[in-house]
């Protein structure tokens, strides 16, 4: 009590101060109409953007599971479509159709490690065996090349990333089929280059650059990314530098695709080699 006492005896012009002007606030906006909108509409303002705040802040909380759901839905997208598309009853088919030329199953994973500042970067995901993952399956971000898987465990799996000197692909100028060998020369993470397409060949900057399916890896049409810049190198080639979709310092939800065929076709091709 004695506290309280001294408390009162201490501050006690300021809270006779705040007393009295929250007495004049409320006479000022009870006794004019003018005032007393003015004070309605500041109150309201003031909650209202407080609501807003915390509404964007919950939002922003829900992002990963959004994103989660997001995700899982592509994949389910992307297998319904691969069973719409097949026909067990067909015989004859599009040759542009590669749908019937190799079956593809679709799975979402997150990248729980990477790397992009070495010569031969890899990147971890949160799926292993026991969720059907498997050495020589396909990763793509956003629909553009990621990876190749080259280790599992029962519940994480280690793929090879496109930014690896040993990383290396078959693609292919979309505008005019022109194919080559693509690989990462460890420079610059956000450029891969293009070689092996002949100077006869109509390059442009811009032009897209997509796999092209002979690997039995990736399938074919996988972007890959832009021509940035092309040169004539010795021989009847050019090198073309690509800057590539997949942006690895944000690398997060990837799709892993399996080839259902893939051993049938690696099979077929060996008993000629």
């Amino acid at each position: 009590m004695r506290s309280l006492l001294n408390f009162l005896e201490r501050y006690n012009n300021v809270i006779i101060f705040l007393i009295l002007e929250g007495i004049a606030i409320f006479f000022l906006a009870t006794g004019n109409n003018y005032h007393n909108s003015r004070f309605v509409n500041g109150i309201r303002g003031l909650t209202h953007g407080f609501d807003e705040r915390i509404s964007n802040t919950r939002n922003y909380l829900n992002l990963r599971e959004i994103n989660t759901t997001l995700a899982a839905e592509n994949i389910n997208l992307k297998n319904s479509l691969d069973k719409i598309g097949r026909s067990d009853n067909s015989l004859f088919f599009s040759v542009r159709d590669t749908i019937y030329n190799q079956q593809y199953i679709h799975t979402s994973a997150e990248a729980i490690d990477n790397s992009t500042n070495r010569q031969k970067n890899f990147f971890t995901l949160n799926k292993g065996r026991l969720q059907g993952i498997n050495v020589d399956m396909a990763v793509t971000s956003g629909d553009g090349v990621a990876g190749v898987i080259v280790g599992c465990s029962e519940n994480y799996s280690v793929a090879m990333s496109l930014l690896n000197l040993d990383f290396k692909l078959s693609a292919r100028l979309k505008s005019n089929g022109y194919f080559g060998s693509l690989s990462w020369d460890g420079r610059d993470y956000r450029n891969v280059i293009l070689n092996d397409i002949p100077q006869d060949a109509i390059v442009s900057l811009g032009d897209t650059i997509e796999t092209t399916g002979y690997s039995a890896i990736f399938p074919e049409g996988v972007i890959v990314g832009t021509v940035t810049d092309f040169e004539k190198i010795g021989g009847d080639f050019y090198k073309i530098t690509v800057a590539i979709k997949t942006d690895f310092k944000k690398l997060h939800f990837v799709d892993i695709i399996g080839n259902l065929k893939k051993t049938e076709v690696l099979q077929l091709e060996k008993t000629f080699q």
